[in-house]
């Protein structure tokens, strides 16, 4: 995680794609999050490496770890990161911002 915890630079794809799955790996071992995150997008548990190769699952993952901020301080403090990059890798990625999908 060295090489996405010390991003000074905009974040490249490959560099976003650690991070969110870094962000899956989080929520995967946390209890409570692994749940709510199940519920919200109606993943079952079994489908998730799937559900992972799916375009727009990996924005979705950091879209989750966004939208609360106890969980994004969290993920943050456990990866080493400012929070402020995990919204810059989800622009790095496939739907995680509307420059993709004009581009498409």
């Amino acid at each position: 995680m060295a090489g996405v915890a010390s991003l000074t630079r905009k974040p490249t794809s490959q560099d976003a794609e650690v991070l969110a799955i870094s962000a899956l790996a989080y929520v995967a071992n946390d209890p409570v999050l692994l749940p709510r995150f199940l519920a919200l997008t109606g993943i079952e548990a079994h489908a998730i490496r799937h559900a992972a190769r799916e375009p727009g699952f990996l924005a979705g993952v950091l879209r989750f770890i966004l939208a609360h901020e106890p969980t994004l301080t969290g993920f943050a403090e456990d990866a080493g990161i400012a929070p402020a990059a995990v919204g810059e890798a989800l622009k790095a990625l496939p739907t995680g911002d509307d420059r993709y999908l004009a581009s498409t």
